[in-house]
């Protein structure tokens, strides 16, 4: 029993538990009034986004053109989008279907704001016009003409009474336009830029407005006088600008009442007192950040500011607390290159994409931290078991061992406490040892060199990461020291691994080899020859002295650490195979390819039990928590998928339905025992047993009080006249419901191909025909060619069926059915 209990228990089901997708591919952002979703441009579409947990509520799929611009209602019924196709969309928030679509503008529209009555909708295009629509009546109620350039910026002003409208474009004109008098009113000049913003104030009625642009200043507006007021000069070329309520602006002294932010170029958003033109606050930049703001918008509930980067990501702060980051949302990864669970439970996923940005995903609300440190696209990561440190090899030759810390304040739940510096290419593979006995890292590079590192000097960091993180931000990463180096392969090194026991060690190389090497001294053990193609992936067992390698030759080969010998060749892929982890204490493997496929196989009998086909591209990351619960696959689609273990909810829910079904199979024995005919049939018909009823309508047809010509026995005479031998079994035929009456005409198709059955076959479809109406049976969706397959006298004598099915040729049919049957048809 105990033997029993130890041994591992082998999966054979993995559901997609959450997937994590390109949301937001660049352009602005948009939230709704309650301040419930997020509306981000992903390509063509447009995704929803649940504002609390970052969760994808929907997709609104566009027209296979870019979204140029897009709107919220006020009231949150609808959105207002345009794409390059010059169509305008207006699409329902509640059913998330497009209500209405019609052509705007002759060239693509750059600007959408929609007024406070959620009544109008402003067009601003490359045409240089201006349009106003009725939203739901869908017409144009005003063309505006004048801008001598594209019109980069529309803005109603939020007075309902005032039915103003103020456009900008790209030669620095600011356009006053009255909707009542149908005119501009006013031409501000002072911008010499595009400009991208307008905004008002808000607790005076919009008496002043504030516009920003690429001509690095801010101008402030008096409303009422149409005069410029103040020019407050940034010095950088500025994408948002907009003013913060009140609660936002005190928080920075009871004499700042009006506070401008803005965000451009520097990637960074700062704040301003509109009165005095003021700097009184600048966000100190991300280390190695590259970003610049592409948009920032302020939602006044929650006194947030969504800054979206020109790199796709969503990034939230704190207005009231001095613009402290809360979150941020990745909103698009490029292709996965490598996954690693991280986290003191295992929770986050960490991921390597093609940027040099560490992402630490948090896997319950996909909320993601990015680790700044790297100059150059991530390539590998390496996670310790604790889940607390976590090594990246990158383009930039380095390496950078992170302490993970997710509990810890934003700024200190990714740190890097020590750099390896030493190889001359980019390093594609790295390594960590088990445990904390052996504190060492290999790593492999392009340059086709293995190092073997000395993490010894960041001892404490494994036993303490938290502390380890608040040393490094005072004093730096700690440079590392290598033990040896040596040149490994004769082509780049694709990965490396370390023995579970951190004896031995192994390298992966597109020389089509393996190497097994000892971890004390450096030296080769063994070459492992024997694909055809390059080596991507090598893993060792948990258990045996076996070591695994994945090939471009579309195999895996499992090797004896003994005698080195290929012990098993698992084929099935279609194409390379680029990553390979032993699963299920060693008795299982799991696989990734560039066919797109996720594989588990089971090693003892070299099967493949299970294949997953959910990514579009090639397979490159595959990662398993260390409970096994959750393996988690990334790929050149851009997309994250977490895979749950079901295996033992599949088992017990297997058990019930045959549990259920034996319980259903007495039932239908004791319903035949009494002779229960409408709780059988319908029984036999929902347990889809063709046989047990065809044995059925056989022994009522052969019954005593029915001769075998049709003629009446010994039983009663209702029963003599009815078509199956038994009023009750035609009451049953004539009442069944749509889905069954559908599978019954499925069976007696086939019973009518054998001599043996076909007696039984026409008798049930003439007891069909008399009882059912042409209309009920052409209703079934393969009722046509049930019918004509059933008896080729229909459709070769009467034509088409859906003409045939008439009382007419009900009454013909029947009555050759029963002449062929031997039935009188007097009766």
């Amino acid at each position: 029993m105990s033997a029993e209990a130890g041994r591992p228990k082998l999966k054979s089901c993995l559901d997609c538990q959450k997937s994590i997708e390109s949301v937001y591919t660049g352009g602005r952002v948009a939230v709704d009034r309650d301040e419930r979703r997020l509306f981000a441009a992903c390509g063509e579409d447009i995704a929803v986004l649940d504002l609390a947990t970052g969760d994808k509520l929907a997709e609104l799929k566009g027209d296979t053109e870019i979204v140029t611009a897009f709107a919220v209602k006020p009231d949150g019924a609808h959105l207002v989008s345009a794409s390059r196709s010059l169509q305008v969309s207006v699409w329902s928030l509640q059913s998330f279907a497009v209500e209405r679509s019609f052509k705007a503008h002759d060239a693509p529209i750059i600007a959408i704001d929609i007024d406070a009555t959620s009544t109008l909708v402003a067009t601003g295009s490359a045409d240089n016009t201006v349009k106003v629509w009725d939203i739901d009546r869908g017409y144009c109620t005003h063309n505006f003409k004048g801008h001598g350039g594209l019109v980069t910026a529309v803005r109603f002003h939020p007075q309902r009474d005032r039915l103003s409208l103020v456009t900008a474009s790209d030669d620095g004109m600011v356009r006053v336009w009255d909707l009542k008098q149908r005119k501009c009113t006013a031409v501000l000049e002072s911008h010499v830029s595009i400009v991208r913003s307008i905004d008002f104030t808000h607790d005076d009625g919009g008496k002043y407005m504030v516009t920003a642009g690429r001509d690095s200043v801010i101008n402030v507006w008096d409303w009422g006088r149409k005069a410029l007021v103040r020019t407050i000069p940034v010095y950088e070329s500025v994408e948002a600008a907009g003013l913060l309520q009140d609660r936002a602006a005190a928080s920075f002294g009871p004499q700042h009442t009006r506070v401008v932010f803005s965000g451009g170029e520097r990637g960074a958003i700062r704040l301003w007192d509109m009165d005095t033109g003021e700097e009184l606050f600048a966000q100190a930049k991300e280390l190695n950040a590259k970003h610049t703001f592409v948009d920032v918008i302020y939602l006044p509930h929650s006194q947030q500011l969504v800054a979206a980067t020109s790199d796709q990501n969503l990034l939230f702060y704190d207005a009231v607390d001095r613009l402290a980051r809360t979150r941020q949302i990745v909103g698009f990864n490029e292709e996965i290159i490598d996954l690693a669970y991280v986290g003191n439970a295992h929770t986050h996923i960490a991921v390597a994409t093609n940027t040099e940005q560490l992402r630490v995903y948090d896997t319950h609300n996909l909320s993601c931290e990015l680790g700044y440190g790297h100059k150059d696209t991530i390539l590998a990561l390496a996670a310790h078991s604790s889940g607390a440190i976590l090594a990246t090899g990158s383009k930039d030759n380095t390496v950078r061992v992170w302490a993970i810390d997710m509990d810890a304040p934003p700024t200190r739940r990714i740190v890097c406490i020590a750099v390896a510096v030493g190889h001359t290419k980019a390093v594609g593979a790295v390594a960590l040892a088990h445990g904390t006995d052996v504190l060492l890292m290999a790593t492999g590079s392009e340059d086709r060199t293995v190092k073997m590192w000395d993490l010894s000097p960041l001892r404490a960091a494994f036993e303490d990461p938290a502390g380890a993180a608040l040393a490094a931000e005072g004093s730096g990463p700690t440079k590392l020291q290598t033990l040896y180096t040596f040149q490994a392969h004769d082509r780049d090194i694709n990965s490396v691994c370390i023995a579970p026991d951190n004896r031995i060690f192994a390298t992966a190389s597109q020389d089509k080899t393996a190497k097994i090497w000892d971890v004390a001294t450096g030296k080769q053990l063994a070459c492992l020859q024997g694909h055809r193609r390059g080596v991507w992936s090598a893993a060792f067992s948990p258990a045996d002295r076996v070591i695994a390698t994945a090939s471009g030759d579309r195999t895996i080969k499992l090797w004896s650490l003994s005698d080195h010998a290929c012990l098993k060749t698992l084929e099935g892929h279609t194409n390379s195979v680029l990553r390979v982890e032993f699963l299920s204490g060693g008795t299982q493997l799991a696989s990734t390819g560039s066919d797109g496929l996720v594989k588990l196989w089971t090693i003892k009998d070299t099967e493949c039990v299970l294949t997953l086909d959910s990514h579009e591209n090639k397979v490159w990351a595959l990662a398993k928590r260390p409970d096994e619960a959750f393996i988690a696959t990334g790929g050149a689609d851009s997309t994250i998928r977490i895979w749950k273990d079901t295996t033992q909810q599949e088992i017990e829910r297997l058990h019930g339905e045959e549990a259920r079904t034996l319980e259903q199979q007495q039932a239908l024995d004791n319903f035949l025992l009494v002779k229960d005919y409408r709780n059988a049939i319908t029984l036999a018909l929902s347990l889809d047993q063709p046989h047990r009823l065809l044995t059925m309508l056989q022994d009522a047809m052969a019954a005593p009080g029915r001769s075998g010509d049709g003629e009446a026995g010994s039983g009663s005479e209702e029963d003599a006249r009815a078509i199956l031998g038994s009023t009750a079994i035609d009451e049953v035929i004539g009442t069944l419901s749509p889905e069954h009456l559908e599978r019954l005409l499925g069976y007696v198709r086939s019973w009518n191909t054998n001599g043996r059955f076909a007696r039984v076959a026409q008798a049930a479809l003439h007891c069909v025909l008399t009882q059912y109406t042409s209309q009920a049976i052409l209703a079934l969706p393969s009722a046509k060619a049930l019918i004509a397959a059933i008896h080729p006298y229909s459709e070769r004598h009467f034509g088409r069926l859906d003409d045939l099915l008439t009382k007419s040729f009900i009454v013909d049919y029947t009555l050759h059915a029963m002449d062929a049957l031997g039935i009188d048809d007097s009766a």
